[in-house]
C-alpha cells in the first residue's frame, strides 16, 4: 500500500467507488445517505479539529471523535435517534471497509465499531381509516389531466403499499393489464416483485394508461414537466389532496399524510382482512416477517376483538354505567 493510498481522503473516495458503487452495487438511496452522513462529518471535523477534508487523516477520526460527532448530531442538529443510528450505521460501514484496506489499524476500527446504537421510542404506525382513504382518494380534480393522474397515483399506492420509490420509479411498461393484472417494481434491496391489482384498480390504471399513452420506458406518472415524479412531489400532491379531503372528513386533518402512511394503510387494510403475517410482508416486499409485526400493535380493532372474548373475574359481562347525579352527589358525602 503507497503512503497516498492510507489517507484519509483517498480512502474515502474509494469506498464510495470501489466498495459501494462497483462491489456492492448499493442504491442511490443508499449512496446518498451515505454522502449526507460524511459531509456532515468533514463539517464537524473542520469546527472541531480546525482542518480542511483533504488533510485529515485516519488518526483524527478515532472512537472519540465519531462519538464527539454523534453527540453533537443530536444536541446541536437536534436529530432523533433514529436519525443518529442511521449515521452511525454509514460510519461503521467505512470502517468495515477500512479494516480489509488496513489491518493495521484493526485495533482503533473495532473501537469505532464498538460504539452502540441508541434505543429509540417506537411509536405506533399511522395509518388512515376506509373514510380517510375514501375521502383522499375522491380529493383530486378528476375534471383535469393531473388531477386524473392524482387520483390514479393515490387508488394505487394504496391497494398496492407500494414504497415511494417503487411508486415513482414506475415505468408504463411495468403495469401488466391483462389476465392476472399486475404491477411489477424493483424494490428495496433490488428486489424484483409483482404486486396483483385488484378489478377497479385495473379499471383506473386502464384508462389512465390510454390517456397516458407513453411509451414502455416513459415514467408511469410523469410530472408537470413530463419527468419522472420526485419524492417531494409525490409528498406535495398529498398534502394537497390531504387538505381537500379534510373538508369533508375532518379527521384526516390530524393525521400526518404521508406516502409511507398509505403503505401502512394497505398493510393494516389487509391485515383487518384476516391476511397472515407473512402474506403481508411478502405482499410488501420486507425482509423479514417480523417488520410486520407492528401493523398487529397498532390494529386497535384486532385488539376490540380480543377484548370482547374476556369478562372481568366475578363480574357480569356488560359496560360500566356511571351514576346518576343524584347517586353521584350522595355517593360524594
Amino acid at each position: 500500500m503507497t503512503p497516498d493510498s492510507n489517507r484519509f481522503p483517498t480512502l474515502l473516495q474509494s469506498f464510495f467507488t470501489d466498495r459501494l458503487v462497483a462491489q456492492r452495487r448499493a442504491s442511490p438511496h443508499t449512496v446518498a445517505a451515505y454522502r449526507d452522513t460524511f459531509r456532515q462529518l468533514l463539517r464537524f471535523a473542520k469546527v472541531k479539529l480546525g482542518k480542511e477534508p483533504s488533510v485529515l487523516t485516519l488518526e483524527d477520526l478515532d472512537a472519540n471523535f465519531i462519538a464527539g460527532f454523534l453527540e453533537n448530531l443530536e444536541k446541536v442538529g437536534g436529530v432523533c435517534a433514529a436519525t443518529r443510528n442511521v449515521r452511525l450505521a454509514a460510519v461503521r460501514s467505512f470502517f468495515k471497509y477500512l479494516a480489509f484496506q488496513d489491518p493495521a489499524r484493526a485495533a482503533a476500527v473495532q473501537r469505532v465499531l464498538a460504539i452502540p446504537r441508541k434505543r429509540q421510542d417506537r411509536a405506533l404506525v399511522e395509518y388512515l381509516t376506509r373514510a380517510e382513504t375514501e375521502a383522499l382518494i375522491a380529493a383530486p380534480d378528476r375534471t383535469t389531466y393531473l388531477g386524473r393522474r392524482d387520483h390514479a397515483i393515490l387508488h394505487l399506492a394504496v391497494q398496492t403499499g407500494l414504497r415511494v420509490s417503487e411508486l415513482t420509479g414506475l415505468r408504463c411498461a411495468d403495469l401488466c393489464l391483462g389476465t392476472g393484472a399486475h404491477v411489477r417494481c424493483l424494490g428495496k434491496g433490488r428486489k424484483e416483485r409483482c404486486t396483483p391489482l385488484t378489478k377497479a384498480t385495473a379499471k383506473i390504471m386502464g384508462a389512465w394508461c390510454r390517456e397516458r399513452n407513453g411509451a414502455p420506458t416513459d415514467p408511469l406518472f410523469p410530472s408537470a414537466r413530463g419527468l419522472s415524479f420526485s419524492s417531494d412531489g409525490v409528498q406535495y400532491l398529498l398534502k394537497k389532496h390531504a387538505r381537500v379531503a379534510g373538508q369533508g372528513c375532518p379527521s384526516i386533518d390530524n393525521k400526518r399524510v404521508s406516502p409511507h402512511v398509505l403503505r401502512h394503510t394497505a398493510a393494516m387494510n389487509l391485515l383487518q382482512a384476516g391476511v397472515d403475517r407473512s402474506l403481508i410482508a411478502l405482499w410488501l416486499g420486507h425482509e423479514s416477517v417480523e417488520t410486520t409485526q407492528v401493523y398487529l400493535s397498532a390494529d386497535l380493532i384486532l385488539k376490540e376483538k380480543i377484548l370482547t372474548k374476556t369478562r372481568p373475574l366475578k363480574a357480569l359481562a356488560g359496560r360500566y354505567r356511571p351514576d346518576g347525579d343524584l347517586l353521584a352527589f350522595l355517593k360524594g358525602l
